[in-house]
């Protein structure tokens, strides 16, 4: 039984961009060992002219991953929205994702990633 959502701050400590990537790459391979179906990436979004390499680093990985059919659907956090098709479908996976406090705030600094 999948277990829900969990949450992962790739900007604590304000790592280096390879640090991120790596730290990302070990917490999906956890999250899909723990069973995990939703994963709620903090990555900032650079307002502070530190934390856009990571998000832009962070979401291009993503992509690749998600091309090469490593994840299910990746959602920009400024797409989270009770709208937005892939929220919709990502609920029927994870309904956790319904109480998370990003829906409809339209955050640049997350991402979501549905494993």
């Amino acid at each position: 039984m999948p277990k829900g959502m969990r949450i992962v701050n790739l900007e604590q400590g304000m790592p280096q961009v390879s640090t991120a990537l790596r730290w990302l790459d070990g917490e999906l391979y956890t999250s899909r060992r723990m069973g995990v179906t939703a994963v709620k990436l903090i990555h900032g979004y650079g307002s502070s002219g530190t934390g856009g390499k990571i998000r832009t680093a962070v979401r291009r990985e993503l992509a690749v991953r998600r091309a090469r059919g490593e994840l299910a659907d990746v959602i920009c956090g400024e797409e989270f929205s009770i709208f937005h098709e892939g929220t919709r479908r990502a609920f029927l996976r994870c309904d956790a994702l319904r109480q998370d406090s990003d829906l409809e705030r339209h955050n640049n600094g997350v991402t979501f990633v549905i494993l």
